[in-house]
């Protein structure tokens, strides 16, 4: 059986962080299965979902700098129907306004780079020696939007990173709930689920000073199988120590340049024309 890797939603995922949360629009009851002896009541709304949600982009939207870990998974559809599922590691190095360090590893040992330093991203696989590089001045926000929508790049919670984090939150999600205070990994937390035109969504936020996601799945309701979606954060950091180094990039020796394929036809006009 020839297994399908990488879903043809890809592009879905790239903007998974604008459908993960947001304020609500709607606040409903959550009910719990029913249990041998009776169903449980529903639950009430014991907090704002949608203040909770909005304190947890505000907080990523302000930070200056972070690094966190994240443990990510997702179902491809295969043509048999069967879900398969995938998943990588990523480690994100953020300071603002225009530094910025992803690494991931995906569960096949393909490992990629994806680096911002103000000026140019870059992309670079060191599996096979090769990087991509494109020129973007202006900031994270400018650089991060311009990989997903123009470059056609795959950045999972890309929104994450951004400052429009919360404008982007309020204006997709069509309801919000709050499911329960729950513990998760050992800290206490909120559990909040959700609705976009595409995406249900569940989010654990920690409760305190710091509203951290913790754990994010989200399931494509419109495609075919309902693939999900799934992340797990660890080792906040809010105050790591960074280089500019740690966002420029050398290329190591013997690095073949390459083009983004979004540019490949240009590459091509510009080619003819020499």
């Amino acid at each position: 059986m020839k297994t399908i890797r990488h879903p043809e939603i890809r592009t879905v995922l790239c903007v998974a962080l604008l459908t993960v949360v947001a304020g609500c629009a709607e606040k409903g009851a959550v009910t719990r299965p029913e249990s041998p002896a009776a169903q449980a009541p529903a639950l009430q709304t014991v907090a704002e979902p949608d203040a909770i949600l909005m304190r947890m982009a505000e907080f990523l939207a302000k930070s200056p700098r972070f690094s966190v870990n994240l443990r990510t998974s997702y179902d491809t559809v295969q043509e048999s129907g069967q879900k398969i599922e995938f998943g990588e590691t990523r480690k994100v190095i953020l300071s603002r306004p225009d530094g910025l360090r992803v690494e991931a590893e995906h569960s096949d040992g393909e490992r990629h780079v994806v680096l911002y330093d103000g000026k140019d991203i870059t992309v670079f696989n060191p599996s096979q020696n090769v990087y991509a590089q494109a020129s973007k001045p202006g900031g994270i926000d400018e650089a991060v939007m311009y990989f997903l929508k123009d470059l056609n790049m795959r950045l999972p919670l890309a929104m994450l990173l951004v400052s429009r984090f919360p404008d982007e939150l309020k204006r997709r999600t069509q309801s919000l709930d709050y499911v329960e205070r729950t513990e998760i990994y050992g800290v206490p937390a909120h559990h909040l689920a959700g609705r976009t035109e595409t995406v249900d969504y569940q989010v654990w936020i920690t409760e305190g000073a710091q509203p951290l996601p913790l754990r994010v799945v989200l399931t494509y309701k419109n495609a075919e199988g309902q693939p999900q979606f799934r992340a797990q954060f660890a080792d906040w950091n809010f105050s790591p120590e960074v280089q500019d180094s740690q966002f420029a990039f050398t290329p190591p020796e013997g690095a073949r340049k390459i083009s983004f394929l979004a540019q490949l036809p240009q590459a091509a006009l510009q080619r003819g024309a020499a």
